[in-house]
C-alpha cells in the first residue's frame, strides 16, 4: 500500500488544502492529513478543533484519515510507512523553503521522497494567516473555505468579539 503524509498546521484548513489532498487521494493508496502541533506558534483553533473540521470536511474521500503530530515530519512519515510526504505550493517564493525542508528530509530518511503539486491557480493568494486576519476584520472568506469552517470561524471570532478571551495552548 502506497501511503502519502500531507502535513501541516491546516489554522484554518483552506479550499487550497482541500485541493491539494483531494489531488492527493487520487495518486496514493492511503493519504494521512497530518496536522503538526507547533508549539512556536499560537494558533487560532485548538488542535481538536482543526483534527475535528478536517475529519468533517474529508469525510467524502473514503482514503483520507487526519491525526495529529508533533515533531519532524519525517519521522511520523517513517512511523506511519509512508512513502511520500506531499507539499502544496502557491507560489514560486514557497519553493525555496520547502525545497531546503525536502533536502533535509531526504537526508534522514532516504526511502521518502517529497512530491510538491502546484496549487490550481484560484487558490495560489490563498493562506490560512490570511484567512484568520479577513475573518478578523470582519471580511467574507465564504469563498476559501470550506462551508464548516466559514461557519467555525465565525463562531470563534464571535466568542472574541463578545469578550471571551480565547487561548489556544497546543494539548
Amino acid at each position: 500500500m502506497r501511503i502519502a503524509i500531507c502535513p501541516g498546521s491546516f489554522d484554518p484548513v483552506t479550499l487550497g488544502h482541500m485541493d491539494i489532498i483531494a489531488r492527493t487521494s487520487v495518486i496514493f493508496d492511503q493519504v494521512i492529513v497530518a496536522v503538526s502541533r507547533n508549539p512556536i506558534k499560537n494558533p487560532m483553533f485548538s488542535i481538536q478543533e482543526r483534527v475535528e473540521m478536517l475529519k468533517e470536511v474529508l469525510s467524502p474521500y473514503p482514503n483520507v484519515t487526519v491525526d495529529s503530530f508533533e515533531g519532524l515530519t519525517i519521522d511520523y512519515a517513517a512511523k506511519r510507512n509512508a512513502v511520500a510526504i506531499v507539499r502544496g505550493l502557491r507560489v514560486i517564493s514557497d519553493f525555496e523553503n520547502e525545497f531546503r525542508m525536502a533536502l533535509v528530509n531526504k537526508n534522514l530518511a532516504c526511502n521518502i521522497e517529497t512530491l510538491f503539486l502546484m496549487t490550481r491557480a484560484e487558490y495560489s493568494f490563498i493562506s490560512s494567516s490570511a484567512i484568520k486576519e479577513v475573518a478578523i476584520f470582519g471580511g467574507p472568506v465564504e469563498r476559501l473555505v470550506p462551508p464548516l469552517v466559514n461557519k467555525r470561524l465565525k463562531e470563534k471570532l464571535s466568542g472574541r468579539l463578545a469578550g471571551n478571551c480565547f487561548d489556544n495552548k497546543e494539548g
